[in-house]
C-alpha cells in the first residue's frame, strides 16, 4: 500500500512539473536567491560574531586608534562601539554592523568577496598594482603607512572622478600631476610596504576620505594647491579636495 502511495505521489509531481514548468523554475530561482542572501548574511559581522574576520577587524581598528580591547576574534560590545566610531568618521551608517560598505572602508573588500563569492575582487590588474606601488614608493616612502595608503587612494579617487583620466596609468602620467614622474623617481622599484599600501588602497581603504589632491606644505610652490579645502593631514602631507 505504501509503495502504491509513493508511486502515486511521484506521478503527481512529474505531472505537475510537466504541466507547469514555469512554477518549478520560479521556485528554483527563489531557492537560489534565498541561498545567496544567506551567504551574504553570513559574511556580515555583528556583536556575537567570532572568527578570523572579526579578529582582523579588531586588528585594523586598534591600529587606527578606534579600539583598545583584546584582538581575540570575539565581536563584543567594545568592538561594536569601535565599529560605530569608525563608521561615523567614514560617513557610513553607524549601526555597529560590518557589512559590505564597512568591509570596503576597512580595506577588507577581498575578505568580503571571499566570503560571499569565493574571492573575486573584481579589481585591478597586476600592472595597476605595480604602477600604484611604484607611485606610492616614489612619492611617499618615509611617510607613515597610513599616509602611503592615502596616496594610493588619491590616485584611485582621481580614476573615479570625471575631472581626471579614468585609468591608473592615465592619472599617474597626466602631465604635471606627480613630481615623481617629472624627476624620474617613478622608475624606482617599490618595496613590500608600497605593495601592501597599494593593495590596501585597491581594496577600498581610503585614509584620505575622498581627497583628490595631496601636497607637502613645506615644499609646495603652487598657490592654487593651498586654496583647496583640507580634509586631513598625515605625516608631511596635506590631503585636500
Amino acid at each position: 500500500m505504501k509503495k502504491k502511495l509513493l508511486i502515486g505521489a511521484l506521478v503527481l509531481a512529474l505531472t505537475a512539473a510537466a504541466v507547469c514548468p514555469a512554477a518549478y523554475a520560479l521556485a528554483s530561482a527563489e531557492g537560489e536567491a534565498g541561498a545567496a542572501e544567506a551567504v551574504v548574511a553570513a559574511a556580515v559581522l555583528r556583536q556575537g560574531s567570532t572568527g578570523g574576520e572579526a579578529k582582523e577587524v579588531q586588528r585594523r581598528l586598534k591600529k587606527w586608534g578606534y579600539y583598545s580591547g583584546s584582538v581575540d576574534g570575539i565581536f563584543g560590545s567594545g568592538t561594536k562601539k569601535a565599529v560605530i566610531s569608525f563608521q561615523k568618521k567614514n560617513g557610513l551608517t553607524a549601526d555597529g554592523v560590518v557589512g559590505k560598505a564597512t568591509y570596503k572602508a576597512l580595506g577588507m573588500t577581498d575578505s568580503y568577496n571571499a566570503l560571499v563569492n569565493g574571492g573575486s575582487s573584481g579589481g585591478a590588474s597586476s600592472s595597476d598594482l605595480y604602477l600604484l606601488a611604484k607611485t606610492i614608493y616614489a612619492e611617499g616612502r618615509g611617510e607613515p603607512y597610513t599616509g602611503q595608503v592615502a596616496i594610493g587612494a588619491v590616485i584611485l579617487n582621481r580614476v573615479k572622478s570625471s575631472s581626471f583620466p579614468n585609468t591608473v596609468a592615465g592619472v599617474v602620467y597626466q602631465p604635471g600631476a606627480f613630481t615623481a614622474v617629472s624627476d624620474g623617481q617613478i622608475n624606482l622599484e617599490p618595496n613590500q610596504t608600497a605593495y601592501n599600501a597599494a593593495r590596501d588602497a585597491l581594496n577600498g581603504w581610503d585614509p584620505s576620505y575622498g581627497s583628490l589632491y595631496y601636497y607637502n606644505p613645506a615644499i609646495a610652490t603652487s598657490s592654487w594647491i593651498f586654496s583647496r579645502p583640507t580634509v586631513t593631514v598625515i605625516g608631511n602631507h596635506v590631503f585636500a579636495k
